[in-house]
Parts: C-alpha cells; structure tokens; sequence
C-alpha cells in the first residue's frame, strides 16, 4: 500500500487501564475514500482505539498516524485532521442548532464567509434546514445525531470518526442516519464502530473485527465472508426428535462440523443450525443435506424445510470472534 495512499496508520498500538490491556498490540491501516467499520464484541477494544486515534487518550505503546501526522508529535494537528461524533453526541441542549454550529465553528477556527460557507454546507448535507433554529433539547435523537455529525463535518476534516453512529435510533432513524454516512462517505474517509453486522454490509467497503483488544480480521464484507467458504451451512426446521437426537445422528456425518438446535415456539418444531466443515472434509452442503433429509424420513421426523445458506458476516464475525457455538 503506497504511504500517499494512507490516511490511518497504526502499528502495534497499545493502552492499558491498570492490568487490563483494553487495545493489544493493534496494527491497521485506512486509505483515504474508504468507509470502513470497526466490529466488536463488548469491551473489543473499538471505543479506545477510537480515542486513542482522536488524541483523547494517549496511548502506552505503538505508534499511529493520520494524514501522516503522529498522534504522539502534534496531537493539536491530528485533530485538525479528524471529525469525532462519540457515541453520545456532545451538545449544548439549551442552544439553537444555528447557534450550536456557529460555536463548533469559532472553536475550529472558522470566521467569516468561510464559516457561513461551512455552516451551510453541513446543514445541508445533513438535512438540518427545517431544524436550524431549533433548540438542541427539543430534537430527537435523530436529529442530534444529525447535528452531531454536522459539528463533526464542520471544519471539512479528512477523517470521520463515528463511536456507534446509530445507536438508540428507531429504524426509521437508523436507515436515515446510514444513508447521510453513504452520502458523506463520497467526500470522506469514514471510520465507525457498530454492533449491526446488516449495517456494515450496507455502508462500508471494509471491516475491521476486533476482539480482547487485538485484530481478528480484516477485509470487505464480501472477502470475510468468503474466507469461511462457500455454502458451508444447512438449516433444518424438524419436528419430532430430541434435540440430543439430531446433534448425536448428524453430528456424526464426516462433512458436519458442529450442530446447534433451538425450539421454536410453534407445536414442536426446532430450527437446527449445520456447520460444514471448511475447505472440504465430507460431503458438499447440497449432498449432506440429501443425507440429511433421508435420515429424518427413515426416522419419521416431520421436515418443514432443509435449506442450504450462504455465510453471513455475523457468521464471519462469530467465528474470528471465537464464538462460533452461540449460533
């Protein structure tokens, strides 16, 4: 990757609080134009590496640089370089919107025609008119959201760092806020941490999965989910056996790495979930699921649908996070 094509560079990035090692030996890069989201499970890591690259804690060992600027050296420059949305949007509730932007924009340096100028661009890329000389307190938290990543965007930074842009939103709310992070992604380089694999697969073009603090994987939706292979999973809905039963009888099959079964409150029925083995190892997944589907009918069990499915990245997800059993 050529060093002008980098925007985020971290090598073997560290913080620790106390004995807990919250970001571990953390190594990633962003190049300019991408949209990329940072995927996690709970105390992964993401927020910290977040603040850690906005300049808001310092970190204990590594090294990271945006727009080739180290955020050890001249963390006043690297600011400069970043708009920061945290996950709580830090607002003035007893302002109007207008006069909420007009005071990010004197602390970023704006005056002016050049301040009008950026005022206006980013209400208008975020649809704020019909708000602007609202009071932040009367808004929705769609709405703060929206002035959140105006005051983010204001000062036309090359970075946008985004703490879980959409969470606490309706889904009305999360689909608005997802298409205006597409939009500006045009323009930007987007970074943001959620917990909806279906939000990633949505806006970004690269996820980076994070788990105790270090890197678990690394690339598109597409790739990630690739890696795993392809059609490596079969979901049964049965009726009649046991569920130690169908783990015991097709847990036995050579192509059958693991099964998982779950009641579903309908008379009986169960959802069993069949992961193949990757790479091979056994039947593919359209024989095993004939096989499949031949041992329930000499066993008498009722068959509601055996159906061959693709991975999902939460697929990918469960298994760099090491959690593949949960499914």
């Amino acid at each position: 990757m050529a060093a002008e094509e980098l925007l985020v560079d971290v090598h073997h990035l560290v913080k620790t609080f106390g004995p807990l090692r919250a970001v571990d030996d953390l190594t990633f890069q962003v190049r300019r134009g991408e949209i990329v989201g940072l995927l996690g499970p709970n105390g992964a890591g993401k927020s910290t590496t977040m603040k850690v690259l906005t300049c808001y804690l310092v970190a204990d060992g590594g090294t990271a640089k945006v727009a080739g600027v180290s955020i050890d050296e001249d963390p006043v420059e690297v600011r400069r370089h970043i708009g920061y949305l945290p996950e709580n949007a830090p607002l003035y509730n007893e302002m109007r919107v207008k006069e909420c932007l007009a005071f990010v924009s004197r602390m970023r340096g704006l005056s002016g025609a050049e301040a009008k100028e950026r005022m206006d661009w980013a209400v208008k890329a975020c649809g704020l008119e019909a708000k602007y000389m609202s009071a932040v307190g009367t808004l929705s938290r769609g709405f703060r959201q929206r002035v959140g990543l105006a005051q983010a965007v204001l000062h036309d930074p090359d970075l946008l760092i985004l703490d879980e842009p959409t969470s606490g939103l309706d889904p009305i709310q999360i689909i608005e806020i997802r298409k205006l992070i597409m939009e500006i992604g045009k323009t930007k380089t987007v970074l943001f941490s959620t917990h909806i694999m279906q939000e990633v697969d949505a806006v970004c073009n690269r996820a980076i999965i994070m788990n105790r603090g270090k890197l678990a994987a690394d690339g598109a939706p597409s790739e990630l989910k690739a890696r795993l292979g392809k059609e490596q999973k079969i979901v049964a809905r049965l009726k009649g056996p046991t569920a130690l039963e169908v783990e015991t009888l097709i847990g036995a099959l050579d192509s059958v790495a693991s099964v998982s079964v779950q009641n579903l409150p309908n008379d009986g029925w169960m959802e069993c979930n069949v992961r193949l083995k990757a790479g091979g190892g056994g039947d593919d997944a359209m024989t095993t699921s004939e096989r499949l589907y031949g041992m329930c009918k000499e066993k008498g069990w009722g068959v509601q649908e055996i159906r061959v499915e693709a991975l999902s990245l939460e697929d990918a997800f469960l298994k760099a996070t090491g959690h593949e059993k949960l499914k």
